[in-house]
């Protein structure tokens, strides 16, 4: 009797304890509001385009955000000669490593710079400027950012590895040579990372967010595409659409190319095409949601979660 009484009690405060404490899997939840910071933080340094005094203090944001989250942060370096421009600047690649010693990796990546050059402005005066890069270049990193805020509260079955990388929107229109500097460097110099497979984001923050499977993306790795996709549509977020899109070359193609099955998270879809933000001084914040950074969230939290 007395054995009895005392489980009852103990069963009874267990279930009060279990009401007024939260779950612990709440605290592990995509936060859009974080992510939002994230991105808003980016775009106050102003254009982070390679060379400018933004680009070097966002990187030094970038790499001390992460090292709250993970003591194993690299700071890839390198120094980029422009010969059209006949300068030389540094770039970095901001890698960060989650349970290392796991051999089963997925790689998370986005572009961190913005370009250097608003060419699709109207108005001519003003295609010499550097973009603020709010959705193309901070949309992605903010996600990624919140990304690792969770997978050092919650570890996943999985080790998660993210890379930043530099000089992705650097070339001229025309000359894809002079595109994804960083991740080309990172390829060319990566002898003891091999992942599993690779999603890149890149334009994701966009309200009116529309997310078709990127053409290159279903060619390569389509095994990948339908997993990310089909997570969505459990999840119910509409804007993973069951379209092919575009095919847009990005990071992931110097991935693909190099044998790491890459896919490219990317909203190149846009409604009106006469307000188009895209490589224009009007991609900023308020064009941005962090309804889309959750979305998009979401699904990648969700994947890591179960493994990949």
């Amino acid at each position: 009797m007395t054995l009895r009484v005392v489980s009852i009690g103990l069963l009874i405060a267990g279930l009060v304890l279990g009401v007024l404490m939260p779950r612990q899997s709440s605290a592990a939840e995509f936060n859009a509001d974080s992510a939002w910071a994230y991105l808003v933080r980016q775009v106050e340094f102003g254009p982070r385009n390679p060379g400018s005094t933004a680009h070097r203090a966002c990187k030094t944001y970038l790499v001390n955000t992460l090292r709250r989250f993970t003591p194993r942060v690299e700071e890839q370096s390198f120094m980029h000669y422009d010969a059209v421009n006949k300068k030389s600047f540094m770039l970095t690649n901001v890698i960060a490593r989650f349970q290392p010693e796991n051999p089963d990796r997925i790689l998370l990546c986005a572009h961190w710079d913005t370009r250097p050059r608003a060419d699709q402005e109207r108005d001519p005066a003003k295609r010499n400027q550097p973009i603020p890069g709010a959705n193309d270049g901070a949309s992605g990193v903010a996600v990624l950012l919140e990304i690792a805020r969770l997978l050092a509260q919650a570890p996943v079955p999985v080790g998660v590895d993210i890379v930043l990388f530099d000089g992705e929107d650097y070339g001229r229109e025309g000359h894809l040579e002079e595109y994804f500097l960083g991740s080309r460097f990172f390829v060319r110099n990566n002898t003891r990372f091999f992942p599993r497979y690779a999603i890149l984001l890149d334009m994701v923050g966009d309200k009116q967010l529309q997310l078709p499977r990127e053409g290159y993306s279903v060619r390569y790795a389509p095994d990948v595409v339908e997993r990310v996709w089909g997570l969505a549509q459990a999840l119910g977020y509409a804007e993973f659409e069951n379209t092919v899109g575009y095919y847009v070359n990005d990071d992931h193609s110097v991935l693909n190319e190099a044998g790491i099955p890459a896919i490219d998270i990317i909203d190149f879809f846009y409604p009106d095409r006469s307000h188009r933000y895209w490589h224009t001084l009007e991609d900023t914040p308020d064009k941005c949601s962090p309804r889309s950074l959750k979305v998009v969230g979401d699904v990648v939290w969700q994947l890591l979660q179960e493994g990949g």
